[in-house]
């Protein structure tokens, strides 16, 4: 429907331009989402049920919303996506999220979001300067030169980063992952290597994002040799999966602190080592140990599970009975913080949030302005962190409180007087 334009460049709704930049950004919008879900929905096509029927198709779109821009409101039909997979580890089904536009989302992301992003995606500066101009409703500032310092600037904001001093964060407890988030790194297998940590206050804080071997001891014992130089001291607890290489490093770096091995890869170790039959009951089994009221509870799961799946593959069983006490040390310490410190969720959900998922890029440019791309969406992230169930708790653990069965029993000394 046409608009009829008043002699001052006005309409009923507003100023004509205005219109005119809304459209733009809407028609903008509506085609990124387009687009990104023909991309998933191409690359995932091999995924098929038994009858070779596709799993992810596409399913129409989803009731019109409106969205904040700084172009103004802006009505958004999302494409909708029928997808019938199933998580293999939690038996549940996957739903398709967009990166550009989340179900939740009703305002448009922000510029040092959405430019990272972009960059990650292999866009460069003038295939997504013209429509950050619509998107935003606004050219000012958003040159390619601009854009270019920008980068500059992130890789100058992450070197920073990991120069500054940590001798005034304590860290109680610490998450440590090398994650894959398939930007072009300096080696052929390199990846980014994560440390997150829970500070005294129970917040959640980025510590350390480096490039590095997921295996290599000596890439872990770089970066925590480097935190240490900075004054992080021992953390009471690190959680991380089977990659020998962090373990190690933590051993001759940080000593005092103990070990918890991530159950999400464990149960997914596991379930490599037995037959697709025997994998339901197993995953069941291994819940029983994970999600035990306590840990006597616990070691009781683990025998069983021996029992039941130990004859006939002891591969698997072996899986969890040499792991037991790097798998079981969460028991240690406030029930509250268990769902916490089990799993390495924390830095996997980041991840996931930030969509770093994607297809080698072209547009990251160097290792090093990948790299800081990817600390730069982490930091963005990071504003969003809440803190840990029972934040109170975090200290009493660091300060020396006891608890046995999830509840406190002993009050660290200077506590107490």
């Amino acid at each position: 429907m046409l608009s009829v334009v008043n002699a001052d460049g006005t309409t009923e709704s507003g100023s004509f331009m205005d219109e005119i930049v809304r459209e733009g950004a809407r028609r903008m919008l509506a085609a990124a989402l387009e687009a990104e879900v023909n991309q998933d929905i191409a690359e995932l096509a091999d995924h098929r049920d038994e009858s070779g029927r596709r799993l992810v198709v596409g399913n129409g779109h989803h009731r019109e919303r409106t969205v904040a821009t700084a172009a103004g409101p802006i009505p958004v039909k999302a494409p909708r996506v029928n997808d019938k997979r199933v998580d293999t580890e939690t038996g549940e089904r996957r739903r398709f999220s967009s990166r550009i536009l989340a179900p939740w989302c009703r305002k448009s992301p922000k510029i040092s979001e959405v430019l990272p992003l972009l960059s990650l995606h292999g866009l460069s500066c003038g295939d997504f300067v013209p429509a950050m101009e619509q998107f935003l409703g606004s050219s000012a500032g958003l040159s390619p030169a601009t854009v270019t310092r920008l980068t500059k600037q992130w890789q100058d904001d992450h070197a920073a980063f990991q120069d500054r001093a940590l001798s005034g964060s304590d860290y109680v407890s610490v998450w440590a992952d090398g994650v894959h988030p398939k930007v072009r790194l300096g080696q052929a297998h390199s990846c980014v290597l994560v440390l997150m940590g829970v500070r005294t206050d129970g917040r959640e804080e980025l510590i350390a994002l480096a490039e590095g071997l997921r295996e290599s001891t000596e890439s872990w014992a770089d970066l925590l040799r480097d935190c240490r130089r900075r004054g992080m001291t021992d953390p009471e607890l690190v959680v991380g999966d089977g990659a020998m290489g962090l373990w190690k490093a933590l051993a001759e770096v940080f000593p005092q602190a103990r070990h918890q091995r991530c159950w999400v890869h464990k149960v997914r170790n596991v379930m490599n080592a037995l037959p697709k039959s025997a994998q339901p009951g197993a995953k069941k089994a291994l819940q029983e140990i994970y999600n035990a009221e306590d840990r006597d509870h616990a070691e009781k799961a683990v025998k069983d599970f021996g029992r039941a799946y130990g004859a006939k593959w002891p591969k698997a069983v072996t899986k969890i009975t040499n792991d037991v006490d790097e798998l079981l040390a969460f028991y240690g310490f406030p029930a509250e913080h268990w769902v916490h410190l089990r799993t390495t969720n924390p830095i996997e959900s980041t991840f996931s949030t930030v969509k770093l998922r994607t297809k080698v890029t072209r547009g990251a440019g160097s290792p090093a302005a990948a790299l800081a791309m990817v600390f730069k969406l982490v930091e963005s992230a990071q504003a969003r962190w809440r803190a840990i169930t029972a934040p109170h708790l975090v200290a009493l653990v660091r300060n020396g409180a006891r608890f046995e069965r999830g509840q406190l029993v002993e009050r660290p000394k200077a506590a107490a007087a």
